[in-house]
């Protein structure tokens, strides 16, 4: 495991488009998952013990900014052929067994990882209803442990107030994980 740190927010860097198939056999297209009000995009893998720390949560977040007009989406793009617990069957495995209600999507040709500049495991990428970036920080403190419910929701925080204003927060601690697994 190789511990990495996101980079800064670009405050207002474009979404990029792209066309990933879903653990549930469909394709999904970047204008099919925007929210009215915003999008998080996040990049996770089934093996990282920084995303299994924080999965219930991340859950709960996604499923609480549906009702903020934000929709969410989980990207794997790790090299499935070393890493055989990320492979897109065990994705839908995890997919189903978090009860995910965002698509989980496989970045096979790590093309998406790229154009977003995904560094690791979970990397969140909050975006505004013109989906320009305004978040690029951590869920919250949890690190690589069982999270507790006591820490500051800062993804959550961050993204409501996206969808309130258009605007993320000034000050974003940077997400902590493990490195994306290139091929």
């Amino acid at each position: 495991m190789s511990e990495t740190k996101t980079p800064t927010c670009e405050f207002e860097q474009n979404a990029y488009d792209f066309s990933l198939m879903c653990t549930n056999e469909e394709i999904w297209t970047l204008d099919k998952i925007k929210g009215e009000r915003g999008l998080l995009i996040f990049f996770i893998c089934n093996h990282c013990p920084f995303v299994k720390a924080i999965l219930p949560k991340l859950v709960r977040v996604t499923n609480t900014l549906i009702d903020h007009g934000i929709n969410s989406v989980g990207i794997m793009s790790n090299d499935v052929n070393d890493y055989p617990e990320d492979s897109f069957e065990n994705m839908g495995k995890i997919a189903i067994k978090n009860k995910f209600s965002f698509p989980y999507l496989y970045d096979e040709t790590q093309e998406t990882a790229k154009q977003y500049g995904a560094v690791c495991t979970p990397d969140f990428f909050g975006y505004n209803e013109m989906l320009k970036l305004q978040y690029r920080g951590r869920l919250d403190a949890t690190h690589m442990t069982k999270t507790n419910n006591d820490l500051r929701p800062e993804l959550l925080e961050a993204m409501k107030e996206i969808s309130q204003t258009g605007k993320g927060p000034i000050e974003q601690t940077s997400s902590v994980g493990c490195s994306i697994k290139w091929k």
